[in-house]
């Protein structure tokens, strides 16, 4: 099979032929049909964090495609089922977190393209617990942004405790951002889109955002606060000073939560200002098969809307190219 994969850190993938992977007990092998492109897999293909991914590997967290082959002891699909490979691709399902609603906070976890070899390939190897159906008559390129950017989001909007007539500010309207703003919309609240480039603010108009602030000319803070300030504030964007201006733009009471992860970003929090004001600020961390559900369940209904452009897998380079440099729309799909 093609694959791209990562052999050094910092350095072009490289397209190169792999063996198809043979599923073992609980295992699934999935023909890989569409595959995201988010801006984890850059992070891991540049080692920004901490804990790093071991080269050579294949980065992608965003897979769907078919079930093409089923190991030992599956029961729950069969072949042919059409499929979704998240970033979580694993936890134990035994320990204090996964019993209480929390797989995503599983110390044993393992993750696609991260720990394991993720979806950049024509045919991924997935656990089958994990391997998520996608519901019948969902484009499986609107499936895949909705297995990480789609889950990730929707999943912040719920930990932010969204409530309806709250004002709601998503700051970053991107891959994670364009959904996030619809999630707040159909949660009830009143969403107030913050970004930096014309496109995407025009972006987030079309989607029905209630304010657009643009944070060329304007204070983003400034702005939330003429409005009475935000209930809560969805930080998407991977900048210091956003996270800043998101926080500051709270009003009394008000939940600050974290999503996107910068490879050394900060937020300085004032903690007389925190306790006297009730602030909350909360890390979200993608979201669980449950969420996942919640997020297909929505789509097959018709509630949100996928913003995408496809491109050859033997193009991951230069896709990760116009990611870092603003020139995506929104999400890059991958087609192996």
């Amino acid at each position: 099979m093609k694959a791209a994969v990562v052999h050094k850190f910092g350095q072009p993938l490289v397209i190169e032929s792999r063996p198809i992977p043979e599923p073992g007990p609980g295992q699934v092998t999935v023909r890989m049909i569409a595959s995201g492109l988010c801006h984890t897999d850059i992070h891991a293909a540049h080692g920004d964090w901490p804990v790093k991914p071991t080269p050579p590997f294949v980065p992608g967290h965003e897979g769907v495609g078919t079930v093409h082959a089923i190991g030992p002891g599956v029961s729950s699909l069969s072949i042919g089922d059409m499929v979704a490979t998240p970033w979580l691709g694993y936890a134990c399902g035994e320990c204090r977190h996964c019993l209480t609603g929390w797989e995503t906070l599983c110390l044993k976890q393992r993750n696609s393209g991260y720990s394991v070899d993720g979806c950049y390939a024509e045919y991924y190897l997935a656990e089958a617990a994990f391997a998520s159906k996608v519901p019948d008559g969902v484009n499986p390129f609107d499936a895949a942004p909705l297995t990480c950017a789609g889950v990730t989001t929707y999943k912040a909007v719920k930990v932010g405790n969204v409530r309806p007539a709250d004002l709601v500010a998503i700051s970053g309207i991107g891959g994670l951002g364009h959904l996030a703003l619809q999630y707040a919309k159909i949660f009830g609240g009143t969403v107030a889109a913050i970004d930096i480039t014309d496109e995407k603010l025009q972006l987030a108009k079309e989607l029905g955002a209630d304010i657009v602030i643009d944070a060329r000319t304007e204070d983003p803070a400034a702005v939330l606060q003429s409005h009475g300030g935000a209930d809560v504030a969805v930080g998407l964007a991977v900048d210091d000073k956003s996270f800043a201006a998101a926080y500051a733009g709270l009003r009394r009471g008000g939940r600050l939560v974290l999503v996107a992860l910068p490879s050394e970003g900060t937020l300085s929090i004032p903690v007389f200002n925190t306790v006297l004001n009730g602030t909350s600020v909360i890390g979200s961390i993608v979201g669980t098969r449950a969420d996942l559900a919640d997020v297909f369940a929505l789509h097959a209904l018709g509630r949100t809307k996928v913003i995408y452009e496809t491109r050859p897998l033997t193009e991951v380079n230069e896709s990760i190219d116009e990611v870092l440099h603003g020139k995506a729309r929104a999400r890059i799909v991958l087609e192996p």
